[in-house]
């Protein structure tokens, strides 16, 4: 921020207004941080003791982020004569180790505003962190808070209150899932008015996703770091997301590939039966190659086209609900 000095002596109403305007900055910068970044919780975060964790980055080939302290919400918007009313929060994967925030998340976000589509990326609290207090829930009380955060602003954003949907790759696509099935999980207290907007999706888009926690499909890495070592039989069943499918859970688009040796393409597809078994609206594209972890899948040839395909798709989702 930059304060000019000006040569003249300033009268006591400028001076008011002077310090007015700078006060404003000030608490802009702390209410939203900086590049158009929000802080999800404006104080104490919920489900955290204070410690003196901090938050880890590498900027090598991949923006990777570990123990994430204060969760936010970075913003993209498409130009507003380009915007379609459709917003998207992004979920980067990584395991619940951390955050392939780049490759997963601002990339994307970049091209869903090629569609008009406001984007947001999610940098969410990881299970790791000795902060958390109850591991397995922080993930999805920063999703709930996304989504109710983008809903309350909405307005402001330029976005259609019920156009909002969750996107999240691998873990991240877990993340996505357990916010579809389980939206009003009653996780905490209520903050404040944010907490009064439904956190249901009203779409759901699953890259690779993590949907099972069960053997033998389920991700050994992403099961240890959200539930620990040995869960129990009702924690594993409470976080297979294909178990916890209803009525209510919004319309989905899954893509997978078939030789996905790290996230098995049968996380998908139990998903998928689940969905079609509750007559939810879903469309599935199984590629046969891939492989794991392929983000917007650029220079990848026929693979790079499922981009395409998700945006047909949500060109024609006024059409399923």
């Amino acid at each position: 921020m930059t304060i000019f000095t000006y040569s003249y002596k300033m009268t006591g109403t400028i001076k008011k207004y002077v310090m007015y305007v700078f006060c404003s900055l000030v608490l802009s910068k702390v209410s939203f941080g900086q590049d158009n970044t929000i802080l999800l919780w404006q104080n104490k975060v919920p489900n955290q003791n204070q410690s003196q964790e901090v938050e880890s980055q590498n900027k090598d080939d991949i923006f990777w982020i570990e123990n994430v302290q204060n969760p936010t919400l970075e913003v993209f918007l498409p130009a507003k004569r380009n915007s379609t009313g459709k917003a998207i929060i992004i979920c980067p994967g990584g395991g619940y180790q951390g955050l392939a925030y780049d490759w997963e998340g601002t990339d994307v976000a970049k091209w869903l505003n090629s569609k008009g589509v406001a984007a947001f990326v999610l940098k969410y609290r990881l299970p790791g962190s000795k902060s958390i207090i109850n591991k397995s829930i922080a993930p999805l009380q920063d999703a709930q808070r996304a989504l109710r955060l983008v809903r309350y602003h909405s307005d402001k954003w330029n976005i259609k209150k019920n156009q909002i949907g969750i996107m999240g790759f691998s873990a991240g696509g877990h993340l996505a899932a357990t916010l579809a099935t389980r939206f009003n999980a009653n996780l905490s207290s209520k903050y404040d008015e944010i907490d009064d907007e439904s956190a249901r999706p009203d779409f759901t888009i699953l890259i690779y996703p993590v949907i099972t926690m069960n053997v033998p499909y389920t991700h050994e890495g992403s099961k240890r770091n959200l539930l620990g070592e040995n869960p129990d039989n009702q924690l594993v069943a409470l976080f297979s997301n294909e178990l916890q499918v209803t009525e209510n859970t919004p319309p989905t688009f899954l893509i997978h590939t078939s030789d996905d040796e790290a996230v098995p393409v049968e996380n998908s597809i139990l998903f998928y039966k689940s969905l079609r078994e509750h007559k939810v609206p879903s469309e599935m594209h199984i590629f046969p190659k891939g492989g794991h972890g392929f983000g917007l899948a650029l220079g990848q040839g026929y693979l790079q086209t499922w981009t395409e395909r998700l945006s047909d798709w949500m060109d024609n989702l006024d059409n399923q609900n």
